[in-house]
């Protein structure tokens, strides 16, 4: 089987190829994934997937977090109708409800999820000479947006998977689950799918991310102790009352003010002692005018920890700063949930397995990865809910040659990642429902 897996993988290349480059001609950001989903949909389809669910049977509407507002959920949904979405399945997407789920019985045995994430970032890419794909003419198409963290590729590996797993179908013995993820930038989308019950029963779940740089001169997947720090985004928004700055000043209430003396104590928050934390305040926005009193200011922020209790212990006090911040300016505080994701880790039974199938079985140099990664990853959603119920995970890592960092005008990854992200996800299914 697993000579076949690797004749089919690479039979596959060109198509794979067709696919990466339509979908980084046409990136969309989270919860706004729509032509994509509905492409996605379609293929599996065509594949012969009989379960295909679309629109709100992926992601449970109220654990979405970060939602676009209507006006452009609209607006780009006519523009997905504009651009060669398929029109059987875009309909359900309308709203934000993005992500598709797919499921492949093959008898008894366990049951073994795949995740894929699907979304793009709001960059706007390289339209110079050297940039792999304005030279080959599949730039992004949208201004503004751009595969620059390997979704693409994710998603097309995805896809491959699909049809090889399809095709080995008598050979296999349990269920396949394949997750086509919404908005994992911002780490938004996962907590949805799985309070949406689609882990459920689920004994391995297993993801990947592309990887490398300009330094990585051969192709491998690497595999490790996969630790992610956990983390929590937040919008705090402060209310105060404006006023004339110089005639009375007395009658503000001065959000401005109250937001400074939020973000000055928290960026002095004592750190935890058991593990490291993080705090950032990356964005505000508020005023309307030098002698005007603000009345409304937002702070775009997060904390992070090496471990979810850390994490806690960072947001609570983050909360409590906000609040007494605003009370002391005489203002109000709202604070919205963004994001989250949990401290996420390999099994590290599964994690060798990973490496050991794919230098043995399908074909691929791998090899032990030092370290975790050094940031988050709403994937550990997914991971912590799998293994919290007897299951385990692995999240590995596909790397190759990159041009560029990520979440840079300039990224791009070799693409010999596809067929050797389809070999590994597929060689490790094969193995774990023989």
């Amino acid at each position: 089987m697993y000579d076949e897996i690797i004749k089919q993988s690479e039979e596959l290349a060109d198509q794979l190829k067709e696919w990466r480059r339509d979908f980084h001609r046409h990136p969309e950001l989270g919860w706004m994934e729509m032509r994509t989903s509905s492409l996605i949909a379609r293929r599996l389809k065509e594949m012969g997937y009989e379960q295909v669910l679309v629109g709100p049977d992926v992601c449970l509407d109220e654990s979405r977090m970060g939602l676009p507002s209507q006006e452009d959920l609209e607006e780009h949904y006519r523009w997905a109708e504009e651009n060669g979405a398929d029109p059987e399945f875009l309909p359900a997407t309308r709203g934000g409800f993005t992500g598709v789920v797919a499921t492949l019985p093959c008898g008894e045995g366990p049951t073994v999820a795949l995740r894929f994430d699907i979304d793009a970032l709001p960059i706007l890419e390289a339209d110079e000479e050297g940039h792999f794909p304005f030279d080959n003419n599949f730039r992004s198409q949208c201004d503004g947006v751009m595969h620059a963290c390997g979704h693409d590729g994710h998603t097309t590996i995805g896809l491959g998977t699909a049809q090889v797993l399809m095709n080995c179908r008598s050979q296999l013995h349990g269920t396949v689950k394949l997750i086509f993820q919404p908005s994992e930038e911002g780490v938004r989308g996962a907590k949805s799918i799985v309070d949406h019950g689609h882990l459920d029963g689920v004994d391995y779940v297993l993801g990947a991310h592309l990887s490398g740089d300009v330094n990585t001169t051969a192709p491998y997947v690497g595999a490790g102790d996969g630790l992610s720090l956990a983390t929590t985004k937040m919008d705090v928004t402060f209310t105060g009352a404006t006023t004339h700055a110089a005639v009375s000043p007395h009658l503000g209430r001065y959000a401005m003010l109250a937001a400074a003396t939020a973000v000055m104590n928290l960026h002095a928050i004592p750190r935890h002692g058991e593990a490291p934390t993080r705090v950032n305040v990356g964005k505000i926005t508020g005023g309307t005018g030098r002698n005007i009193v603000c009345d409304q200011v937002t702070l775009e922020m997060e904390v992070r920890g090496t471990s979810s209790a850390a994490n806690d212990y960072m947001f609570d006090y983050a909360k409590r700063i906000v609040e007494q911040a605003a009370a002391m300016h005489g203002c109000s505080c709202q604070i919205k949930l963004m994001g989250a994701a949990k401290c996420g880790s390999n099994s590290p039974q599964l994690a060798e397995q990973v490496l050991s199938v794919c230098r043995e079985q399908v074909n691929l140099p791998a090899k032990p990865l030092e370290g975790g990664i050094p940031g988050s990853e709403d994937y550990s959603y997914m991971s912590d809910y799998v293994t919290s119920h007897g299951g385990q995970s692995c999240y590995f890592n596909n790397l190759v040659p990159c041009a560029g960092s990520f979440h840079n005008r300039l990224f791009d990854f070799d693409e010999r990642a596809l067929v050797n992200g389809v070999k590994a996800f597929s060689g490790v299914t094969a193995y774990l429902l023989k």
